[in-house]
């Protein structure tokens, strides 16, 4: 990343104080965050409704209200947090708020950085994505070109963080290593919040709590294949921002330490997720069963999925942190 001045971003000598710049970094945090988490939900919540409901019926996500809802949500959370991100990154640069809205920094960040770049990119699908799901009928074909615009944007994501930033060859392995991460978590992710939306939506019926129970089956395999390329791909990412040689003191570090609790909060997600298949699952499959009543496995089931929805919310908040802090390793 090329330096304000190489860019055509002049920092301002009078507006660079301390507490304006912690403000504009807090800032810039916050937006990569609505940015990660619209994301998932229209790319994985879209697929999610392909794969795990039924394509139709009562059941359907068409036949409800709140699937298109939430991916409108997810579509607007890009929109304005690209945006609004391009301006704060900007102003961070330049060394004011103000400064992020000058129109020659804007287009210096737009045409000589990724994360300008890749934002504009964002926030033009984001906004198609949301007036087709304002204005079109919800359908198989709306989730899919949901999912297609979700994915596209999740992959942008990587032009946002160190990924585009590593030199020479090894370059593009990285940068693919950091797409498949972001587009594996994002099935991940995207899942759970459609999971949290039918326990609080649409459970309490017989046909609904089936629908919830088949939906839970059809994503085990699916999420632990997510999961698998999450660790495959964190581990690729690790090699290049920590490096082999400081695996022993990484946590010594800004980037360590946030690194650590990303790995902690992702740790109590992989933990709620197996008892979630293991053992919550197959308890309401039971308590589905004739005579049976699904209301205290609803209620565990509720409770760990809320749980493991907070712990994905702490790891997006973690990695909209550590895009901002220098990796461990030189060069980039």
């Amino acid at each position: 990343m090329p330096p304000p001045l190489q860019m055509g971003i002049a920092p301002t000598g009078r507006s660079r104080s301390g507490s304006n710049k912690s403000v504009l970094a807090a800032a810039v945090i916050v937006l990569r965050f609505l940015q990660y988490s619209g994301a998932m939900i229209l790319f994985g919540s879209s697929l999610f409704f392909l794969y795990a409901l039924p394509p139709e019926g009562h059941c359907a996500a068409k036949s409800r209200a709140w699937p298109r809802s939430l991916l409108a949500c997810g579509a607007a959370l890009v929109f304005s947090g690209a945006l609004l991100g391009l301006v704060a990154q900007t102003g961070l640069l330049a060394g004011s708020f103000s400064e992020g809205f000058k129109p020659d920094n804007l287009a210096a960040a737009v045409t000589q950085m990724n994360f300008g770049a890749s934002a504009i990119v964002r926030a033009a699908v984001a906004a198609v994505l949301f007036l087709f799901l304002v204005f079109l009928a919800p359908s198989r074909l709306l989730w899919m070109g949901s999912a297609a615009g979700g994915g596209a944007i999740s992959a942008s994501l990587a032009w946002m963080g160190h990924g585009a930033g590593t030199e020479g060859a090894a370059g593009l392995f990285h940068l693919l290593g950091d797409i498949v991460h972001v587009l594996a978590a994002s099935v991940w992710i995207g899942a759970l919040v459609a999971f949290v939306f039918l326990l609080l939506r649409d459970s309490g019926d017989t046909q609904s709590d089936a629908a919830l129970y088949n939906a839970l089956r059809r994503f085990s395999g699916i999420g632990a294949a997510a999961v698998a390329v999450i660790v495959l791909s964190g581990l690729i990412n690790s090699w290049f921002l920590v490096g082999p040689d400081r695996l022993l003191d990484f946590w010594t570090t800004a980037y360590g330490r946030v690194l650590l609790a990303k790995l902690v909060a992702f740790a109590g997600m992989l933990g709620l997720a197996a008892l979630n298949r293991y053992r919550l699952t197959p308890a309401l499959g039971q308590a589905l069963l004739p005579g049976a009543s699904c209301a205290a496995a609803l209620l565990a089931l509720r409770r760990s999925l809320f749980l493991e929805m907070l712990a994905a919310l702490a790891v997006l908040g973690l990695v909209a942190w550590l895009g901002t802090l220098p990796p461990l390793t030189s060069g980039l």
